[in-house]
């Protein structure tokens, strides 16, 4: 048998609530804090969005960026840490960069489709595009098979851009990618120049084993934080 309670007597109504029905409503209140005047809207606050990675934009052999057994190619791999150097398992690398030559024409071809299924085709196994794009691994690993920039114009040393997607960036960040080998053109790159050794070190890939291998690890914040390049 339930326990019927009694009314509570004596205490003062709940603020916030809306005023009984049949009670005058209060006048001469200043509004809420936050609201905007009545016929204007307010701003809406900046925030992320998604993230929606793993559902759109990553794309079957998106790091596989040089054709199968090309005797050139170089493995490109690291790893993606927040600022406290706890992996970031859902971010999303794209990579733009010139071919052995030089030459930032690059191909068509990076995200075919069957025109008759819709299906994905990948890439034809011929063509070097220019264009990769990685998500990283449970472990903030991604890893790409690519083929070493050709030299741009001097000063500037041979490099691959970097585009950088991750939770809790508004903007993505874009940075670049040197080689250890290039030393005589790095040290005459005009950015790399403007640095101090212990930042500029942040651009340099490493070599590793086996030969053709490279590791390039990126902070988002904290120490070590990776450079982040401004266009304007």
């Amino acid at each position: 048998m339930s326990e019927r309670l009694a009314p509570t007597q004596g205490l003062a109504p709940t603020r916030g609530l809306a005023p009984a029905e049949g009670l005058a409503p209060s006048e001469g209140l200043a509004p809420a804090e936050g609201l905007a005047p009545a016929g204007k809207l307010a701003p809406t606050p900046s925030h992320t969005v998604g993230p929606f990675y793993g559902y759109a934009l990553p794309f079957p052999g998106g790091g596989e960026m040089a054709p199968a057994g090309h005797p050139g190619a170089i493995t490109l791999h690291g790893h993606v840490r927040d600022g406290e150097g706890a992996p970031v398992p859902d971010a999303l690398l794209e990579l733009w960069q010139a071919g052995p030559d030089g030459s930032l024409a690059g191909a068509g071809g990076s995200i075919r489709r069957d025109p008759v299924t819709g299906g994905f085709l990948g890439r034809n196994g011929v063509d070097f595009t220019g264009f990769g794009r990685i998500a990283t691994d449970a472990d903030g690993h991604w890893t790409a098979r690519t083929l070493p920039p050709g030299g741009p114009a001097a000063p500037a040393a041979p490099y691959i851009s970097v585009c950088v997607h991750a939770r809790g960036l508004l903007h993505h960040l874009f940075t670049r990618v040197y080689f250890p080998e290039n030393a005589e053109a790095n040290a005459a790159d005009p950015l790399l120049a403007s640095l101090e050794p212990a930042r500029r070190e942040t651009l340099v890939a490493t070599a590793a084993s086996p030969a053709g291998t490279y590791r390039f690890d990126i902070r988002l914040q904290g120490e070590g934080e990776t450079v982040f390049l401004e266009f304007r």
